[in-house]
Parts: C-alpha cells; structure tokens; sequence
C-alpha cells in the first residue's frame, strides 16, 4: 500500500546548517548568540501552521537585528549575515528590508489617534501598507503573534510618535488599545516589550564596556610605541 509522501519539516539544525553554509566568516562571539537566538526565533515561527510573514513582522526583524548587531565589526558582514538569516529560513531578505523601510517610510507620516480611530471601523480607514497589515491582523482567523511582531509594531510607535514610548503613562494605554483591536494578550505584548527595552539598556551597556576597553588598548600600543622611540638605542 502505498502514501503520498509527506514533506519533512525543517529543524533548528536544518536551519542553523543552512545559514553557516551560506555566511562562512566567523561571527564575533558576544554577537554569535544574538544572531542563533534570531535564527531559532524565525525559524520556529516559520514552520508554525499559523504563522504567515507580514510586513510589520519584517519590521521586527530588522530591527531587532540592526539594534542588537550594532557595533559588529567587521561592519562589512553585516549585510551577508542578515542575508542568510532570511534565506536560512526560506524567507528573502530583500523583502524584508523592502518592507521594513516601507513601513518606517508610512509610520513617520502616521498619527497613532488617527490610526487606532480607523482600525475600530476598517471600512472607512486608510489605504496603505501598514492599514493594510494591521486590518489582516483584525481579520485573521488564528494570528500567530510573535515578539518579533510586537518589536515591529513598537517601532512604527516610536517612528510615529517618539514621545508615546518615552513615559510610561503614555505607552501602556497605546499598547492596551492595539492590543484590544487586535485581539492580542495586553500582558504578553507589554511584557515582551519590556524585556525587549530591557535587552536594548544591557546591549548598550555591553558596547560601552566594549568601546572602554578597545580605548584602554589603543592607549596602551600608544605608549609603548612611545616608549619605544624615546628609549635610547
């Protein structure tokens, strides 16, 4: 008797194999675990039934790595690293970016009051992209959030209106709203937003303590090139 054969679905190791064979130059090791936590992250979304890519997902990808893979050097590999993020999961990275920028582009000329007002009656709101991408968010018989969705949708937040997630008493009932239009857990959203401020201040930390370091030694080869010309021979 014979079945149709059942496509196999991809593991992490599947994906981690495929983005170290399409970017074969080492990766800094205080950066390595950002780009394998990024790489698990999508690619478990990917192969999730109920998972489909939308452009404020992209927006959180870039993000989250332009964010945290700041201060990677050499700065040249950047763009091939994010190239086979997407590609180790399937996805094109010129896409993403597209409309990561796109969104950014529609999110600076955006009112959060107006586009909340517009969501809670869809036939009579807007007519681009990011309308577009959160009315299908709406209207999604099963929506697989993300933590990369919710970096995605905090960023067009802070493109829009900088000073919303500056204080705290003006961000949280943003992000409640959103929350209720569309249908998403208010504490899981402000919660992995949260983590995600948190990440950003250890990050910042992390490339202080960094840059301190580098100076340190950069001092340090000075004086003993110093040294060595004011030693008599």
């Amino acid at each position: 008797m014979k079945f149709g054969s059942v496509d196999k679905i991809r593991t992490v190791s599947d994906s981690k194999r495929d983005f170290y064979t399409r970017h074969t130059r080492p990766i800094n090791s205080v950066y390595r675990r950002v780009v394998e936590e990024l790489l698990v992250e999508m690619h478990l979304l990917s192969v999730n039934v109920d998972f489909h890519y939308d452009p404020i997902y992209a927006l959180g990808v870039v993000t989250s790595f332009e964010k945290f893979m700041e201060g990677y050097r050499p700065g040249e590999d950047k763009p091939n690293i994010f190239d086979a993020l997407c590609q180790a999961v399937n996805g094109n990275p010129e896409v993403y970016r597209h409309d990561a920028e796109n969104m950014i582009a529609i999110a600076k000329e955006t009112n959060i009051d107006s586009l909340l007002s517009q969501l809670q009656n869809p036939a009579l709101g807007g007519n681009n992209q990011l309308f577009d991408s959160l009315v299908s968010v709406i209207n999604a018989p099963k929506f697989k959030y993300s933590r990369l969705f919710a970096i995605g949708l905090y960023t067009i937040l802070a493109e829009a209106q900088p000073d919303i997630i500056k204080e705290k008493e003006k961000r949280e009932p943003i992000l409640q709203k959103f929350s209720e239009i569309l249908h998403l857990s208010s504490e899981k959203l402000q919660k992995d937003l949260d983590v995600y401020r948190g990440n950003l201040d250890k990050m910042d930390q992390l490339l202080k303590v960094i840059e301190d370091a580098l100076e340190a030694e950069k001092k340090k080869r000075q004086q003993k090139e110093q040294e060595k010309q004011t030693t008599p021979q």
